[in-house]
């Protein structure tokens, strides 16, 4: 993956669900769910939701109080994206790429989520950030 690297699209038929701070226990579980139902190994489950859950809290605590997540499978795996409308971010350079220093309690979002996903992609602009993640089946 690189900078320059075009995140795959939603088709119509996504699974979709909109949160908040407050509904993080239901996002894992429609994510846990949702994997398995698209034939994600068991085993595989647990990293999923904990790279999405990442994610998902950066959106709803660093973006804006209310985030999109959009779920669906396709030949190369499964693939979740996650939005949110916050308007306040512009990283330098490429974020996740580093690990956090030793002893960091925070700032470790995106590294994780890279680490536990087969691809992640991450667009940031004046209509907000989209991360989007594929994962292996």
């Amino acid at each position: 993956m690189s900078e320059d690297d075009v995140p795959p699209s939603a088709p119509d038929t996504a699974k979709e669900l909109t949160f908040s701070l407050d509904d993080l226990p239901e996002v894992r579980e429609f994510a846990a769910v949702q994997a398995r139902s698209k034939g994600m190994q068991e085993d595989a489950v647990g990293d999923f939701v904990v790279a999405l859950n990442e994610v998902a809290t950066n959106a709803v605590t660093h973006g804006a109080p209310e985030a999109r997540l959009r779920l669906w499978g396709d030949r190369d795996g499964l693939v979740v994206d996650i939005h949110d409308e916050g308007k306040d971010w512009h990283p330098e350079g490429w974020p996740g790429q580093v690990g956090p220093p030793e002893n960091a309690t925070s700032g470790m979002g995106l590294w994780v989520a890279r680490k536990l996903s087969t691809d992640i992609y991450l667009e940031t602009g004046s209509n907000g950030t989209t991360v989007t993640m594929r994962f292996t089946v």
